[in-house]
């Protein structure tokens, strides 16, 4: 066992998979979270939500002793080196974030600091607009610990860059690590633990101020986010040109080094926890501080249009919507998740709805939590084949390797009117084309 002890403050997919992926390591673990549901699930080894081997890593790690999940985060901080900040940061209406979850972890952290005798090391790893953690968190902590920060305890700002569905293989081999830090002291035991923790493996690591490493979380989800809407921008071009077909377009220019292959799926748009949330927030704080992002609004309203974009194929194909029923496959924001923060399947079938069109939507994980957003207004089935039986028409929305199986036969045996249509592009176009009637986004058709 290691002899640093860590306490996490959050147990979402961050906090959760960031200390799962430490206490894999062999370090003892802590986690804090208000909800006795979420206390008990964890330290009985089920996670609260769907993470590829997350299950059976956290099992491991809860029998082994390496992980115990608390309600009492005083007690957390107490019996640890370093507490990393991992709580929600959501959006408010405006699209600023709300900190109050921020706040209150900074509070209660402060207040145990105030009982130790010993120096700690906070880390914030919540997405935070800049300026957070010097001019909210260090007050908090320095009240309510009353100790100064850089004497009493030290303060870093770590961003994550975890994706949802690979969540901890990003927790345990990431592209790079920011270390933002309060004085070097704390950036020195940071860096000296991420070393430990990675070993020979340690990725490229970057050391700066606390602002500055706030501005690079948002950076990065707003340059894949942009990339996004670029490429579906393009999408929308070729749709209107002959036989053009985004996806070549994005092999072509993805051979570019100065580009790259990645993030360059044409589809319904970005959805999720982070992309959304952040690009608002980081547009919102833009026009804070006295400047108009014309480049990250424009990304963000390509992304909304995605939705009326595939509402208009669908009505090309089937004409009036009214009584038609309407196959959704795919609910979540994106294969091997069951999150259905900001996904795209909603505002899509609530505009096949408005449209007065019967919907029945099937995903491998995300009922559950589907059902909790889209209630009883949409039929659900247990397999794609169910969900299209009879349909009028079928819209790939999620793109799950499931999903990536099906042939034009189970298409065209099973549904009313076997008309396709893919939104993110898992099927050959030429070997669907011959057998159904078939669109896709961003293929041009005669």
């Amino acid at each position: 066992m290691r002899t640093t002890k860590i306490s996490v403050a959050g147990t979402g997919y961050v906090g959760l998979c960031t200390a799962v992926g430490f206490a894999s390591k062999g370090y003892k673990v802590i986690t804090a979270t208000s909800s006795v549901e979420k206390a008990n699930l964890i330290n009985n080894g089920l996670p609260p939500f769907h993470e590829p081997n997350l299950q059976q890593l956290l099992q491991e790690v809860v029998k082994d002793g390496l992980l115990n999940c608390v309600l009492d985060r005083e007690k957390a901080v107490l019996n640890s080196d370093i507490t990393f900040i991992a709580v929600g940061t959501p959006s408010q209406p405006d699209g600023t974030i709300d900190l109050q979850h921020i706040e209150n972890s900074a509070r209660e952290i402060g207040e145990a600091l105030g009982k130790k005798n010993t120096y700690h090391l906070v880390v914030v790893k919540s997405t935070v607009t800049p300026g957070t953690t010097e001019n909210l968190v260090r007050p908090i902590l320095e009240k309510h610990s009353e100790g100064k920060c850089g004497v009493k305890f030290g303060l870093c700002m770590s961003p994550e860059f975890l994706r949802e569905g690979s969540a901890l293989k990003d927790t345990l081999q990431p592209d790079r690590i920011i270390i933002g830090e309060y004085d070097k002291k704390s950036g020195d035991l940071l860096e000296a633990f991420y070393r430990e923790f990675h070993g020979a493996e340690t990725p490229p690591t970057v050391r700066t101020n606390l602002s500055t490493a706030e501005i690079i979380k948002y950076a990065n989800n707003a340059s894949l986010a942009t990339k996004i809407s670029l490429i579906n921008t393009l999408a929308n071009i070729c749709e209107r040109v002959l036989w053009a077909d985004v996806v070549t377009v994005a092999k072509g220019i993805g051979l570019d080094k100065r580009i790259g292959p990645l993030f360059l799926q044409a589809g319904l748009g970005y959805g999720g926890s982070c992309f959304p949330k952040d690009l608002k927030a980081l547009i919102a704080f833009s026009k804070k501080v006295g400047y108009e992002p014309v480049l990250l609004e424009a990304a963000s309203r390509v992304n909304e249009q995605q939705i009326e974009r595939a509402v208009e194929i669908v009505k090309s194909k089937l004409g009036d919507l009214q009584g038609k029923k309407v196959a959704v496959l795919g609910l979540s924001f994106k294969p091997d998740t069951d999150d259905m923060r900001e996904a795209r399947s909603v505002p899509f079938i609530n505009q096949m709805l408005c449209e007065g069109a019967d919907v029945i939507a099937y995903d491998p994980v995300a009922i559950p939590n589907a059902k909790s957003v889209l209630g009883n207004k949409i039929q659900y089935a247990h397999s794609a084949i169910e969900c299209v039986k009879a349909a009028d028409c079928c819209v790939l929305v999620t793109e799950w390797d499931e999903f990536k199986k099906l042939k034009p036969e189970d298409f065209v045996q099973n549904m009313r009117q076997p008309i396709l249509i893919d939104g993110r592009r898992i099927y050959d176009p030429a070997e669907f084309g011959r057998k159904l009637k078939f669109a896709a986004i961003g293929l041009g058709q005669p």
